[in-house]
């Protein structure tokens, strides 16, 4: 039977005022109420709170909508037959999701034993003495060990979502997964392909939302979940010496990922040293400081169920090459001109968003990036059309791709990269944020000077395809300086009409 005794642990447990107001707010329950599971072992390990899952012996939902009413959240009833609700809840560091679930099985105790990993099945009495933890399966010795230990034999292969997250929290905490563990993860990596894709979503997605992770995709690439689930990063072959690649297929995607990780940490708040000290970056990093607030907004805005932009930023970057590599020829004066393989890798990349039931509109930027990450590298000359034109067709996604740009260019040529390109490329992108970000009334979205109607009016036109270029025409004048008010910008649209 297992020990459900609260005791002391070799280490305080640290748990955040929101813990302590949820405390007050349910210490009068008649239910029972326990912290389980990550929330638990970031309190052991000093870690900063990210979610709080709650296990009772009552209606989950109704605590949740409780909790939610509370603290003036939102409530969401997460899975009704089961009991489960989440409230979230805005907190100084930011949203809170706090998921609360009845029992699983008859009990606590059956409870924590039907989770994945020993350090997941701890928990502590929100109703009783906080410092006190209960740990019926061992899991403060396995933080001590570093390692990562299934809660009991089958524990993944029931639930092979446990693969991707094995790699994960392996990678996050930096722990080694244990022998006979890392056996059944293997054995359930192939059963992934019957696992729900939203769950297999939106655990990609948390492990894509680690400040690094590589060390995960290595992981989850090793065991054999990627060529379950992403099939298409995997069949990448080297390219030919001859051309500015100096990784294999696969390993370039992991630079690219790694680089682009590094990008998004130089352009934060909280950068080290140790990013900007070396040339590539830290070229950037002065040439790109003054956009930082605005990345970083970017960055921080989600998708449905809060999935954060940065995670689909980096699926792009995991998924830039799929379907087969980019080739490149150098010209008559030795530059690189790349062709490749936009069509069949936006077409496996749109196929693999669905199968990964993103929404709409997260397929829409995740193809756009993919499909134009090269479209920097390819800018010649940034006259005003050829910005005008970058932002008309991509709009917020630009910014998605001068970021993929940086990363692939620098994530392609490691310690081979040549300072002159580099340093053409990173001007190209600031003067393309530049516009995007300072000039964005002139070159980007100029004010109209004429519209549809009245074009058709003026020239008996009627609503079709010839009225989208007569706008696009004369929004290019206007970028361009060579169409200044409603008269030049009619003149301009006949024209066009009359072949001139």
């Amino acid at each position: 039977m297992a020990n459900l005794a609260a005791r002391q642990p070799e280490r305080p447990l640290l748990w955040p005022d929101l813990v302590l107001d949820l405390q007050d707010l349910l210490r009068e329950s008649s239910a029972e109420i326990y912290l389980v599971g990550g929330v638990v072992r970031d309190a052991l390990l000093h870690r900063p709170l990210k979610d709080v899952d709650l296990a009772t012996s009552g209606d989950g939902i109704r605590l949740a909508r409780q909790i939610a009413n509370h603290f003036e959240g939102d409530f969401f009833p997460l899975d009704p037959e089961r009991g489960v609700g989440r409230a979230l809840v805005d907190t100084p560091e930011g949203r809170l999701i706090l998921d609360v679930a009845g029992f699983r099985g008859d009990g606590l105790a059956a409870d924590l034993a039907d989770r994945d990993f020993t350090i997941n099945a701890m928990a502590a009495d929100l109703r009783g003495d906080l410092n006190l933890l209960i740990d019926p399966l061992g899991g403060e010795q396995d933080i001590a060990l570093k390692q990562l230990r299934r809660c009991r034999e089958g524990a993944i292969t029931s639930d092979p979502i446990r693969v991707l997250r094995a790699a994960r929290q392996g990678a996050q905490l930096g722990f080694r997964i244990e022998v006979d563990t890392l056996r059944e993860v293997k054995t359930a990596a192939p059963l992934l392909a019957g696992a729900s894709p939203e769950r297999v979503r939106d655990e990609l997605f948390k492990l894509l939302a680690l400040p690094k992770p590589v060390g995960a995709l290595r992981v989850a690439d090793q065991v054999g979940a990627l060529e379950v689930i992403l099939p298409e990063v995997k069949p990448l072959h080297g390219l030919p010496q001859s051309q500015p690649h100096v990784f294999d297929g696969w390993q370039h995607t992991l630079m690219v990922v790694e680089t682009l990780s590094n990008i998004l940490a130089t352009l934060s708040y909280h950068r080290s040293d140790n990013l900007t000290g070396a040339f590539g970056l830290g070229v950037m990093a002065t040439q790109l400081d003054q956009y930082r607030a605005q990345i970083q907004a970017q960055m921080g805005t989600a998708w449905p169920n809060e999935r954060p932009h940065r995670a689909l930023l980096l699926l792009a970057a995991l998924l830039h090459d799929a379907g087969k590599p980019a080739t490149a020829r150098q010209d008559e004066t030795g530059r690189w001109r790349f062709l490749g393989h936009e069509t069949v890798g936006a077409e496996l990349v749109a196929a693999r968003a669905e199968a990964l039931r993103l929404s709409n509109s997260e397929r829409e930027r995740l193809v756009a990036t993919v499909k134009n990450h090269m479209r920097p590298l390819l800018l010649e000359e940034l006259t005003p059309r050829a910005i005008h034109r970058f932002w008309r067709q991509l709009g917020a996604a630009g910014v998605d791709v001068c970021l993929l740009a940086l990363a692939d260019f620098l994530g392609a040529r490691g310690a081979e990269l040549e300072q002159d390109d580099w340093l053409v490329l990173v001007d190209r992108v600031r003067t393309l944020l530049h516009a995007y970000y300072d000039r964005h009334d002139t070159l980007v979205a100029p004010p109209p000077l004429v519209d549809g109607h009245l074009l058709m009016q003026t020239f008996g036109l009627k609503s079709g395809p010839v009225i989208g270029q007569l706008l696009d025409l004369i929004r290019e004048g206007q970028v361009a300086g060579e169409i200044q008010s409603a008269e030049q910008a009619l003149a301009a649209a006949r024209r066009y009409l009359d072949g001139g």
